[in-house]
């Protein structure tokens, strides 16, 4: 099976293809020679943080201004390198060598595989464009993401979901393989994603519900009015204060009524309990990029969206 070239770092070490590839020094060469962005783990950088890489034929080297782009520059600081080790890197073959005692070893480029990566991919799109992406690191402000060969996007809390969570990790795991949507590209080549509008509107959400029903859902907030449960990640009801409930604990509610036009779900808690509990992700949209997304009713006294032709 041919290999998308362009995917997030891990996503090729297991490939036949890839494999194949790593499997002799001829093979390497002939990589080489065709510049194939390839695939191995990292064993170990070490104190000029050069990435050392099992090739499997062979020992593989990535220089530290090899080891991403922005390095050199400094505008990727030198963890992005030491996070690496045990895990995979991917890398054009530049050189293959012998050293001092006769071993075979490969000079290799994991910045000219980025390189390639934005030149012959990510250059090519634009706001709106849907992306295959892997969730990397997780902070308060956002989730890291790898858009392509280890090249990071940001992906903000507030463009994750509709519903509010209190951390990317009440949505999100490190490793996680999500669909994002481009929001933003600047000059070096940095993008912010977002996520929401893939999650669909707030009655593709609201129509897997109906009054009288009784579901679960995660408390999100508790105010002195009322108590958020997510329903779905884009869709949240309000219910009626309730002694014990606390953010984060799963709550059985009946739904009390739906109110497009105000885009409100009434809800009553009838218990509240700890508990694992995720609201799985539901992509709405197939096509490979959307300019327009509208997330409230026609009639809703409210107009929330999304124009990624005018950002």
């Amino acid at each position: 099976m041919t290999m998308n070239l362009y995917v997030p770092e891990g996503r090729r070490i297991n490939n036949a293809e890839n494999r194949k590839w790593l499997s002799t020094p001829l093979a390497l060469t002939e990589a080489k020679s065709k510049e194939i962005i390839l695939e191995a783990t990292a064993l170990m950088c070490d104190s000029q943080h050069n990435l050392i890489v099992d090739l499997g034929c062979m020992k593989g080297v990535i220089k530290r201004n090899d080891g991403a782009v922005g390095i050199e520059e400094g505008r990727v600081r030198d963890i992005a390198l030491i996070s690496r080790v045990g895990k995979p890197v991917c890398f054009t073959v530049e050189q293959i060598k012998t050293d001092s005692s006769g071993k075979f070893y490969a000079e290799l480029s994991r910045k000219r595989a980025q390189e390639k990566c934005i030149l012959e991919h990510l250059s090519l799109k634009a706001p709106g464009h849907i992306l295959d992406v892997k969730i990397t690191h997780l902070e308060s402000f956002g989730a890291f993401c790898d858009v392509g060969c280890g090249i990071i996007g940001l992906l903000p809390i507030d463009a994750i979901s509709v519903s509010r969570i209190s951390h990317p990790a009440d949505r999100f795991a490190i490793g996680d393989d999500i669909k994002a949507v481009i929001k933003s590209i600047d000059a070096d080549s940095r993008i912010t994603l977002s996520h929401k509008e893939l999650l669909g509107s707030w009655e593709e959400n609201a129509a897997d519900f109906c009054e009288g029903q009784t579901v679960t859902g995660i408390i999100r907030s508790v105010e002195s009015y009322g108590v958020f449960v997510e329903l779905t990640p884009n869709l949240a009801g309000l219910a009626e204060p309730k002694a014990g409930a606390a953010v984060g604990m799963k709550a059985s509610v009946y739904i009390k009524s739906i109110i497009p036009e105000k885009m409100k779900v009434k809800l009553i808690i009838i218990d509240s309990f700890e508990g694992e509990y995720s609201l799985p992700a539901k992509y709405y949209i197939t096509n490979e990029k959307i300019n327009y997304w509208r997330y409230s009713p026609e009639n809703s006294v409210k107009n929330i969206y999304t124009d990624f032709l005018n950002q």
